[in-house]
């Protein structure tokens, strides 16, 4: 029993720690950490199963198979738990905002719990300002074309690399756990600054990054719009929400709960609130939701977000689009509905 437990948790966090590791940076030392427990983990699954198979006798090992149904849960989703905190780093790279002609200053700042981050600051001549957040497994330059379109219109824009991520410091997360603590960050400095109103700062999202953006929203009501691309889920009760019913619906969200339940013994992280429920903390804010067309989900997780406040949120669905892709797909339209809707809600023009 004890080799049982043991083998199961070997295998699921070493395959969480070193495949997700050797896909990013190879032969290093979490890495092959994370690749001996999985070896070791399988080999001693190998070992618990030969002996339980011929400790039992007839009929009873027919038990083996819930056990190994449950042994299987257990090891994809603390595998997913593993790769979801033990994040490795994204080196920045050599772009930058100036090989778009675009004027900017390396910057530094606090966020809420001290840790140091990192970002390209370009200022503003309207008077707003936008925070621009990347997704997971990425760092700020995923967010440079879009920043070239808000510059266009006079728009401020902060690109922050998440904790962990680029120049910043701290550990990372890839389902941005610790979104609320770098946004308030990110806010704080923008209203510190001469050439922003602190009445009109927005936040746009990508990925993980649009689920920290609704989340920061809640948390930070100075933060007067919300736009928020591919943004599907965060906690096990976001994708809840959405999920279909029947059989495989509950299968999911069990191990769902599975899943985020143990992210939640792995990291310090505080769980954020649902993003159904931080919507509509966020009162008076509007939200631009938009999907990706040819990711189905994104589509049925934005109409259950607009659910929570349907006056204040809009959801756009781009045909054709993949996952964070709206702008590379109809840049003419992603420009016409993202400006629109930040000059309404910041009284820009």
């Amino acid at each position: 029993m004890i080799a049982g437990v043991l083998s199961t948790l070997a295998t699921g966090f070493g395959a969480g720690l070193g495949i997700r590791h050797l896909q990013k940076t190879g032969v290093a030392v979490e890495s092959v950490l994370g690749l001996v427990l999985l070896v070791a983990g399988l080999a001693l699954l190998g070992f618990a199963t030969v002996t339980i198979w011929r400790v039992l006798r007839s009929w009873w090992r027919l038990v083996l198979l819930p056990a190994a149904v449950f042994c299987l849960a257990v090891v994809i989703s603390l595998a997913l738990a593993a790769m979801f905190t033990f994040v490795p780093r994204t080196e920045l790279g050599s772009t930058t905002p100036a090989d778009r002609g675009l004027a900017y200053s390396d910057v530094t700042f606090a966020a809420t719990d001290g840790i140091t981050l990192s970002a390209w600051l370009i200022p503003s001549t309207n008077h707003a300002a936008v925070i621009l957040l990347h997704g997971a497994g990425s760092n700020r330059t995923a967010t440079l074309a879009h920043a070239v379109v808000l510059v266009r219109h006079g728009y401020g824009v902060l690109m922050v690399d998440a904790r962990g991520q680029g120049r910043s410091g701290g550990g990372g997360m890839d389902i941005g756990w610790y979104g609320d603590q770098d946004s308030g960050g990110a806010l704080a400095f923008l209203q510190r600054r001469s050439d922003v109103d602190p009445t009109r700062i927005a936040i746009l999202g990508l990925s993980m990054g649009g689920e920290e953006a609704i989340g920061a929203a809640a948390a930070h009501r100075a933060i007067r719009a919300v736009i928020a691309e591919g943004a599907t889920q965060r906690t096990a009760a976001d994708k809840a929400g959405w999920l279909p019913g029947g059989f495989g619906g509950s299968i999911q969200r069990g191990l769902d709960r599975l899943t985020y339940g143990m992210t939640a013994l792995l990291t310090a992280a505080r769980q954020p609130i649902p993003l159904h429920d931080a919507i509509a903390k966020a009162s008076g804010t509007p939200f631009l939701l938009i999907a990706a067309g040819r990711k189905p989900d994104e589509t049925k997780a934005a109409n259950y977000f607009r659910s929570a406040a349907p006056d204040r949120i809009s959801v756009w669905t781009v045909p054709g689009a993949n996952h964070t892709g709206a702008l590379q797909t109809d840049p003419q339209q992603w420009e016409s509905h993202v400006i629109t809707f930040l000059n309404r809600a910041l009284g820009t023009s």
